[in-house]
């Protein structure tokens, strides 16, 4: 079992930046694929960055060059560094994580970007 907690999330004028973090605690050493998917009001949750197991770390087009995705080992902690935001990232943002080839979520942070 894999527990995450986001953090992190608020409201932003467009511009503006926000680091989200998702903590990790469990049976950590299972973890493989490390990612940020984000829902919008009336739309599908949609991957916007990813830390495959092995491989080249992904972004969605919608954020490439704005959002960075990094994890801390020692801190057992998942990052979301997003600059330049924009109203179009408005959406409650969720941190997953592939233990053992099933998907884990955390709760959810909100994301508001006001124009």
């Amino acid at each position: 079992q894999v527990q995450l907690a986001e953090s992190g999330g608020g409201l932003v004028q467009a511009g503006g930046s926000l680091r989200l973090s998702c903590a990790a605690s469990g049976s950590i050493f299972l973890i493989g694929a490390v990612g940020w998917y984000r829902q919008a009001p009336g739309k599908q949750r949609e991957l916007v960055a990813q830390i495959p197991r092995s491989g080249s770390t992904y972004y969605a087009d919608s954020v490439k060059g704005r959002f960075t995705i990094s994890r801390d080992y020692a801190k057992n902690t998942i990052y979301l560094q997003m600059n330049s935001l924009k109203p179009e990232d408005t959406a409650v943002y969720y941190c997953n994580a592939e233990v053992v080839r099933l998907p884990y979520w955390g709760q959810g942070t909100q994301v508001t970007v006001s124009s």
